[in-house]
């Protein structure tokens, strides 16, 4: 079966076609990161427009590539949530209208499940696991009991950590997106320079949770106060310093969870799942198998909505006519299954 991916729930307009939801035959990302870059940061109505321009540009692009007629597609998929609600209508109506048109099956998809499926493109993974799902919009630890069924244990109380990169690199005018320039930065600088707060939360109520608005704050507003003696005050050993608090927070709330549940396969996704600091972090626990997605299919991509697509084509789902997209995703309950599309 192949199924023709589409996502736009933020500022990449992507589309993909995916056979049998393993197999890449071509995958087509146009980023709008220049005409954000001036803004330190993505704005909803330029992010929008652009979808509008492009959408149809990039899904002709993804069947050449492909060498595929949209005939010869099987199904399509789209993202309907969470997202933009500008970017999320642009790319959901012009899939849902593009299946309807040719009488192909459809379904909606849930971006949160695409980025936590994308590194099965490249590396079968068995159910269940625990899912590091880190983005700019996410910071989410779960168990992954199937492709469409994630158990919440832990998340952001406040930022996630990749709106902490990128809310620090415009503060100091590093550019946009801060994520990568920070992580690129850092590797030039000494992590020891400074010594941030690590977040402080209840270990009961909160126990996998994590927080960044503190530290985000610690880096802007109280810097100074952080740096070590001997140590020079720049960019670099700031961005090291800061780097390091982040991502082990993240891993020491993770390896709880992998304490807890017992399970020792852990798979990120989202663009932070890119942080060359997170991947070395985690590399170094060698009691613990953890798998990334390729750098290509951490960030916003449609190989990996018509990836997780095509298993809910499988088991006989399909969405109706009537779907509608949506911002976000209200149900973070812990300990209840009901992160679905």
């Amino acid at each position: 079966m192949k199924v023709l991916g589409i996502e736009s729930s933020c500022d990449e307009t992507a589309c993909a076609i995916v056979e049998d939801g393993k197999t890449i035959l071509s995958n087509v990302v146009a980023t709008q990161i220049p005409f954000h870059q001036i803004y330190k940061g993505v704005v909803p109505e330029i992010a929008s427009r652009k979808h509008v321009e492009w959408i149809l540009p990039v899904v002709k692009q993804a069947l050449a590539e492909a060498n595929m007629t949209l005939d010869q597609v099987d199904a399509i998929a789209a993202t309907n949530r969470p997202g933009l609600m500008g970017s999320l209508m642009v790319g959901f109506t012009f899939g849902k209208t593009l299946a309807w048109a040719k009488n192909k099956p459809f379904i909606a998809i849930n971006h949160m499940l695409g980025h936590l499926y994308a590194a099965q493109l490249q590396t079968s993974v068995e159910y269940p696991f625990l899912g590091l799902l880190v983005s700019g919009g996410h910071s989410i630890i779960c168990k992954v009991n199937n492709f469409d069924d994630l158990e919440i244990l832990g998340t952001t109380v406040d930022d996630s950590v990749g709106e902490a990169f990128d809310k620090v690199a415009k503060y100091y005018g590093w550019g946009y997106p801060g994520g990568v320039i920070i992580d690129n930065l850092a590797k030039k600088g000494d992590p020891k320079a400074a010594r941030f707060p690590v977040p402080k939360l209840d270990e009961v109520e909160h126990k996998y949770d994590v927080s960044f608005s503190g530290l985000k704050t610690a880096v802007i507003h109280q810097c100074d106060q952080f740096w070590q003696e001997g140590y020079e005050h720049s960019t670099e050993n700031m961005c090291a310093a800061f780097q390091e608090t982040a991502i082990k927070t993240l891993v020491s709330r993770l390896l709880k969870a992998v304490d807890d549940t017992g399970l020792k396969t852990v798979v990120c996704g989202g663009g932070v799942a890119a942080n060359s600091r997170l991947r070395a972090m985690l590399a170094e626990r060698t009691d613990i198998n953890c798998i990334f997605p390729p750098l290509k299919l951490c960030g916003d991509n449609g190989a990996m909505i018509a990836g997780v697509g095509y298993h809910f084509l499988q088991r006989g789902d399909r969405s109706g006519w009537d779907t509608i997209t949506c911002a976000r995703i209200p149900q973070f309950k812990r300990g209840l299954s009901q992160v679905r599309r």
